[in-house]
Order: C-alpha cells, then sequence, then structure tokens
C-alpha cells in the first residue's frame, strides 16, 4: 500500500488486519490463504516507486476528481512498463478522462468495488475506448482469483452498471416521497422487506424470468403493463426539492440519529456477513 503520509498507511495496516480477522472468524475469507498468512504479505511505502516495481496489477482508490486522476495516473505511468495494469476504484468517473494522454493507457481502466467491499464481492470492469482486451481479461482473471465477482461492461458509460441502477432507483423512490404517495420509511420498507430480499439472490431479469412461465411469457402478459408504468414516471428529482429534502432527512435522522450512525453501520456489516454466511451455504 501506498499513501504520502506515513501515519495513514499504519491505521491503514491495522485495518486490514481487523478485517482479515473480522472475515476469518466469520468463515468468509476468500480465497485458500489464512488471514495471518495474508496479513504478512501486506507492506506499506511512501515510495510510488517503490509499490510499483515490478507489479503486475494496481488499484487506485484516492479523490474522486478527474484532476487527481489524470495527476496521480500520470505518475503511475511514468513509473510502469508495459506488463503492469492499472485499474482505478471510481464510481462514476470514466477512465477516459483521466488516461487518455498516458503512455500505457491502453493498461489502464476502471475497477470499481461496491461498498461495503468487505462483505459485497461484486466488481464493476470498465475499458476506455483504448483499453486493451488483454488488460480487461487480466484484471478479470485476477479478481476471480481473490474471491471477487467481476462484471465486466463492454463499453465505458457514464455511472457505469451499479450506479446507473441505483440511481434510477433512487430517483423514483425520491419521487414517491415528493408527490406524498409513501413516507421514507415505508419507501426504505419496500425494498428491505420486498425488493432487497428477492433480488439477494436473483436479479430483475431472473426474477421476471421465474414470475412467468420465462421471460419470454413474462414479456407476452405483463410488458404492456411496464411500459405504461414507465410511462408515468416523473421527470428527473432535483434532489433540491424542499419538502421532500426534509422530510427524507427528517425521517432518517430520527431512525438514525448521526451520533449513533457508526452503531447503524456496524449492525449492516453484521447482517451482510449473515447474507453472505447464507449466500456461501447455498452455492
Amino acid at each position: 500500500m501506498y499513501d504520502i503520509s506515513y501515519d495513514q498507511l499504519e491505521k491503514a495496516k491495522a485495518n486490514v488486519k481487523t478485517n482479515l480477522e473480522k472475515l476469518s472468524n466469520e468463515g468468509l475469507l476468500r480465497g485458500t490463504i489464512p488471514a495471518d498468512k495474508a496479513f504478512s504479505a501486506v507492506n506499506v511505502t511512501t515510495s510510488l516507486k517503490d509499490a510499483l516495481d515490478e507489479a503486475v496489477y494496481v488499484q487506485e482508490s484516492t479523490l474522486e476528481s478527474v484532476d487527481h486522476k489524470k495527476k496521480i495516473f500520470a505518475e503511475m505511468d511514468a513509473l510502469v512498463g508495459e506488463n503492469t495494469v492499472l485499474g482505478s476504484s471510481t464510481s462514476t468517473i470514466p477512465a477516459s478522462q483521466f488516461t487518455e494522454n498516458l503512455v500505457h493507457r491502453r493498461n489502464c481502466l476502471v475497477v470499481h468495488p461496491v461498498n461495503p467491499p468487505l462483505y459485497l464481492p461484486l466488481t464493476e470492469i470498465v475499458p476506455a475506448p483504448w483499453t486493451s482486451q488483454e488488460a480487461v481479461e487480466k484484471v478479470r482473471d485476477i479478481m476471480k482469483s481473490i474471491g471477487q465477482e467481476p462484471v465486466c461492461l463492454k463499453k465505458e458509460i457514464l455511472g457505469f452498471a451499479v450506479n446507473r441502477l441505483q440511481f434510477a432507483l433512487l430517483a423514483e423512490a425520491w419521487r414517491l416521497v415528493s408527490d406524498d404517495v409513501l413516507s421514507p420509511s415505508d419507501v426504505d420498507k419496500v425494498m428491505s422487506a420486498g425488493l432487497g430480499p428477492r433480488y439477494a439472490f436473483k436479479g430483475p431479469f431472473a426474477t421476471i424470468h421465474m414470475n412467468a412461465n420465462g421471460v419470454m411469457d413474462y414479456c407476452d402478459r405483463y410488458m404492456a403493463g411496464v411500459k405504461r408504468v414507465l410511462a408515468d414516471l416523473g421527470p428527473i428529482p432535483t434532489f433540491e426539492e424542499p419538502q421532500a429534502l426534509k422530510e427524507i432527512d427528517t425521517s432518517l435522522t430520527a431512525e438514525m440519529p448521526l451520533d449513533k450512525l457508526n452503531e447503524h453501520k456496524a449492525q449492516r456489516e453484521k447482517n451482510l456477513a449473515a447474507l453472505m454466511q447464507l449466500k456461501k451455504s447455498k452455492q
């Protein structure tokens, strides 16, 4: 691990140790290497050159800023050779916005994990227009080898897949509150007690396949209704509508006070660990 601050590196290393032990205790370590052996392979440095020396793959996880990513990728590009792949953890910024002028741009792409990555193994692999297929396949194989579940986008698209789906859901959730259809807590309940558990094992396409006699039957029977509902959806919210913003903020702050937010995050991790244990047992 590389950072300009040695103190930050020491904190990060301690966090890695804690998380490895947590995953080990929960039976959720990915791969076959024991936690202590995995941790012994973690080294830290404040020298970018040392961090990149003979690296096969690099994961950049810095500021969500185009200018910053241009800077750090230019620095890395000057230090690596033809065999090093450079991946970015960015959640929304296409790689084409910060790798275009690099010597090794064919080895640059987005490799976006999902939060919290400790328990969610999905990783989006998003090539820039000039990323080589070899680099994509190399990253996909690396991700699989460490227990991640990679999906490879065929082409670059703003927001990638996770956030395009997530933001579409967020927009309609916001509209339901703004149009005084549901309270914020009931919107969340639609997900937590309905769609969320259903999608924990199968996605939207598998769901329509099972909700009828296959996809073709679903489309024959229900797609006219689907299109009517979609046509009824309102415009994209500004997410600044004062009444909705106040109602959502008031509801969530009452449910999860800011001074208790870390406790709720910890409980989310426990719940996700239990869910991943269940999913692992059903494989």
